[in-house]
């Protein structure tokens, strides 16, 4: 379906669900470091076990409405669904100064400790993409914070690798690599706008590849076509064309590209500045073997895994065998690969990755129950 006919479709007005949030807000944020301006956030469920959902590049807080759904409304009174719009999107303001993921990752910092969820092994943290780098970011420095005389003092219990009790870091990256030689060639696409359908065959993808695809999402371009690569980045060809899994769009692809199109039309949702400020941020994230080594020692490794699709055209697999490598091994951190999905997997195998969520959930918790038997012993 094209844009005329999405929204003229009368499933158009409810591709976004009423999910009426437990808790809804705008918190000041960043001063001393750059601000303060307000980071919009929802608390979906009141349940004691508290999960925090962090978006990707270009996306609102909306898009876990599936997750939400399915933790903080359908079992509301066991889980309780942190989620915000990061900086530069959405309901969040949208400051000019330069984003990093590790300044992402203090604003997120800052919602939790304003929403109170500041114990011990309480969070279970979920980034995908670009969020997937600022969780990484969460367990990696410290944040410093202005006290009253409005000098920066460290403030070490905001440094909160305790905090978690799971990470779950999906279809993301450590860095961006040039993960095979043949990505030398693909910049030749980049000089002349070349349209490389032989390379949509091969979902495999290096950096310069990577680069193409965050320049081709800033180029001006009529909004079905916007669309339709967004689509081909994020998803497998067969989901797309498969019967809408959660409404009456023909298929899942029209309701992504109603999805889509609904943000888009609305420019404070989705300001281009923001969106090429949140690109520079994950452009540039990097983590080191040695920073991966100490993440998994401040987490623990039994606490952390590793999710991504066999088909991700985003950020494509290889970036999911270094990150594992990195923090040690399938044999060190758990390493689950969707086969035949995309980068959206939460969207794209919505009932598969719950049940992944919720057994991980299961054998993180145990993993604190036999913590308390030791006196807090634990990594």
């Amino acid at each position: 379906m094209k844009e005329a006919e999405i929204v003229k479709h009368p499933e158009f007005p409810h591709v976004t669900w009423d999910l009426p949030p437990a808790e809804k807000g705008k918190l000041a944020v960043a001063r001393g470091r750059g601000g303060p301006f307000n980071i919009a956030y929802e608390v979906h469920g009141h349940g004691p076990i508290h999960m925090l959902w962090i978006m990707g590049l270009g996306s609102l807080k909306t898009t876990w409405q599936r997750q939400t759904k399915d933790f903080g409304h359908d079992r509301s009174s066991e889980f309780s669904c942190l989620v915000l719009d990061n900086r530069g999107m959405g309901e969040s303001d949208k400051p000019y100064l330069r984003y990093s993921t590790r300044e992402m990752a203090k604003d997120t910092i800052e919602v939790l400790d304003h929403v109170g969820w500041t114990g011990e092994r309480e969070v279970h943290v979920t980034g995908i993409s670009m969020g997937g780098m600022i969780a990484q970011e969460l367990v990696g420095h410290s944040l410093r914070i202005p006290n009253q005389a409005q000098h920066l003092t460290p403030r070490q219990g905001l440094l909160i690798p305790k905090r978690v009790a799971s990470l779950t870091l999906l279809s993301t990256a450590a860095r961006i690599v040039n993960t095979v030689v043949r990505s030398l060639l693909r910049f030749s696409l980049l000089l002349t706008g070349s349209s490389g359908q032989d390379q949509q065959r091969r979902p495999l993808q290096g950096y310069l590849e990577n680069l193409r695809n965050r320049i081709n999402m800033l180029i001006p371009k009529a909004i079905d076509e916007q669309v339709a690569h967004m689509k081909y980045l994020c998803f497998s060809d067969a989901f797309l064309a498969s019967p809408d899994n959660d409404g009456n769009f023909p298929t899942n692809g029209d309701r992504f590209a109603a999805q889509e199109i609904l943000k888009r039309k609305d420019p404070n949702n989705f300001p281009r500045h923001g969106f090429l400020l949140q690109v520079i941020a994950a452009g540039y994230h990097h983590k080191s073997a040695t920073q991966l080594r100490e993440l998994r020692h401040k987490v623990g490794r039994e606490r952390i895994q590793v999710v991504h699709g066999s088909l991700d055209r985003m950020i494509s697999l290889p970036h999911a065998e270094v990150l594992i490598k990195e923090l040690g091994g399938p044999n060190e951190v758990r390493y689950v690969v969707f086969e035949g999905v995309g980068h959206v997997i939460p969207m794209e195998s919505r009932q598969e990755f719950k049940q992944l969520m919720l057994d991980f959930i299961e054998k993180t918790r145990a993993l604190d129950a036999k913590d308390a038997l030791n006196g807090g012993a634990g990594p």
